[in-house]
């Protein structure tokens, strides 16, 4: 066991103190007719959780994620899969999502390693039999390697381009073998650094090819579950294709793929792209693409990715908000977080699941009073009334002409001003419920 101090994690309610207990999470809460565990899929972040030691541009790791064994070997790759089971089944984590590369050193030959991606997924395949822990989506890191510093489909070179669509085969051959929900594409280096040298037509076309060939071959061995994409507007490229929720949708569209894809949306990159978390969660709802959610926050001071857990219960409310209106998701809520690079010890890593889980769990809470509050939605739908009935319900259904509405305001004369908004009232019925 590697986290032999660390008991498993029970729910103690609000007036707990104890660091080792969830405060919010009560999986087995029913909160508008689902248990907060059904509501809550949560997954383990394979890549921040057992491979990120706090190594920042300016010094090394802090944190000691070697698990005892040698990195850089398959002896380290399996106990890491030991160590992340335990530490799932402690938190009552049911998930775990993960890049090919997180489970496996990569070698310089690409066969060396998918023989070890075979190997290490008979491995978790086992532990997933054992514990009942799931696969909620796999994906592939083309991002890391020197080669797709250009991209991988946006890349310039024919043969950087087959190395990616190998690494994206293998990656969905591994995902489908342990039952993964979904497959992610989070184009890291999609995108471009400045247009003089860039043909933006030809590689978001190529982009799509590679999703396409993805698709056909997933169906192929029997994934049924979603494609993502998962919009970022910059990071390490100046720009990337998939800005937002919005641009990435329309791609999807332009070119056709909008059936078989739904989008990742994560918290830090809607607000990297100068959105809230709210906003790029409810285009993708509108949309009907709302998949799969990446949970945590920014530092509003910092403009880059900081991938922080999330604690702000107002953010975690309006996502659950959000998620609650759509119905739900197909996917989970994976902790694309880490660590602040201070905190480095075993426990510092529970503390932070504790603080994710709680965070969602009591926005799912505040989000679901809001709901049957009703001021919200009521007053949603007096401010669009004047569309229920007369010349407003021939514009909705589609009949008038231009000419008719023309007419219609020529005898209005003057405009009204329409109603308020009434902003500051509705966010103060927001901070009734989340306070009260």
């Amino acid at each position: 066991m590697y986290f032999e101090n660390i008991p498993v994690i029970p729910y103690e309610g609000p007036q707990s103190r104890n660091p080792l207990a969830f405060k919010f999470y009560n999986p087995d809460q029913v909160i508008m007719g689902k248990t907060m565990r059904e509501h809550l899929p949560f997954a383990m972040a394979w890549w921040h959780n057992l491979c990120a030691g706090g190594t920042d541009m300016f010094g090394r790791d802090t944190a000691d994620k070697s698990f005892g064994a040698e990195k850089g070997t398959m002896e380290h790759a399996k106990a890491k899969v030991d160590a992340g089971f335990e530490f799932m089944q402690k938190l009552g984590i049911e998930y775990f999502c993960f890049h090919d590369v997180d489970i496996v050193p990569e070698a310089d030959d690409i066969k060396e390693t998918n023989r070890r991606l075979d190997e290490i997924s008979d491995y978790i395949l086992e532990k997933m039999k054992a514990t009942g822990i799931k696969c909620l989506w796999g994906t592939a890191n083309m991002f890391s390697n020197p080669r797709f510093m250009n991209g991988a489909g946006s890349t310039n070179s024919a043969e950087v381009y087959c190395f990616a669509a190998a690494q994206i085969k293998k990656a969905l051959d591994i995902t489908v073998k342990l039952g993964g929900k979904g497959y992610v594409f989070w184009g890291g280096r999609e995108g471009y650094e400045t247009l003089l040298n860039t043909d933006v037509k030809f590689e978001q076309e190529n982009i799509a090819r590679l999703m396409k060939m993805a698709v056909k071959y997933g169906r192929s061995i029997g994934f049924t579950g979603d494609f993502y994409i998962e919009p970022k507007p910059k990071e390490p490229m100046k720009h990337q294709y998939d800005f937002d929720a919005a641009t990435a949708i329309g791609f999807l569209r332009q070119h056709g793929l909008d059936k078989d894809f739904k989008m990742n949306i994560e918290a830090n990159h809607a607000t990297l792209a100068g959105h809230t978390f709210q906003h790029d969660l409810r285009i993708s709802a509108i949309n009907g693409m709302l998949g799969s959610i990446d949970a945590n926050q920014g530092d509003y001071l910092l403009g880059w990715d900081t991938d922080e857990f999330p604690f702000d219960v107002y953010e975690t409310t309006m996502c659950m908000y959000e998620v609650l209106k759509a119905g739900g998701l197909t996917g989970g809520f994976n902790f694309d977080a880490k660590n602040r690079r201070p905190s480095y010890t075993p426990e510092d890593m529970f503390h932070a699941y504790i603080l994710g889980m709680d965070a969602f769990a009591l926005g799912l809470i505040k989000a679901a009073k809001i709901i049957e509050d009703g001021r919200i939605d009521a007053f949603i739908a007096e401010r669009y009334a004047s569309y229920k009935t007369g010349i407003g319900a021939k514009i909705v259904s589609g009949e008038a002409t231009l000419e008719e509405l023309a007419a219609y305001a020529d005898e209005l004369g003057a405009a009204k001003l329409p109603g308020s908004g009434r902003q500051e009232y509705l966010e103060s019925v927001v901070n009734s419920v989340l306070f009260t």
